[in-house]
């Protein structure tokens, strides 16, 4: 988890469409959203909104091993920095995947 969110990041995951919509409800917790085509438009509980698009990646190969990948654009508007921590302190610990 990081310790500060830029108003405007990228990033992949390694999930299906599927389950990122799946993960999606909780990972909001209490925040207004809605999801349209592959964007979800978040209204954030301190102020401000957030929007995050998704495209679908050919999936990554390491070895044999084949993981699927979605690409996320995040863009936080009218959000301070305490918003943007707090609202993705969630989310990251709501779609993380465990190892062991």
């Amino acid at each position: 988890m990081q310790s500060h969110y830029p108003a405007s990041f990228e990033r992949d995951m390694a999930c299906t469409e599927a389950e990122w919509l799946a993960w999606l409800p909780k990972a909001m917790g209490d925040h207004d959203w809605q999801c349209s085509d592959q964007t979800v438009q978040v209204r954030l509980q301190g102020g401000g909104r957030l929007q995050i698009e998704w495209k679908v990646l050919p999936p990554r190969t390491i070895a044999l091993m084949r993981l699927p990948r979605m690409g996320m654009v995040f863009r936080f508007e009218e959000a301070d920095d305490q918003a943007r921590l707090q609202f993705m302190r969630r989310f990251d610990l709501t779609t993380q995947r465990g190892g062991g």
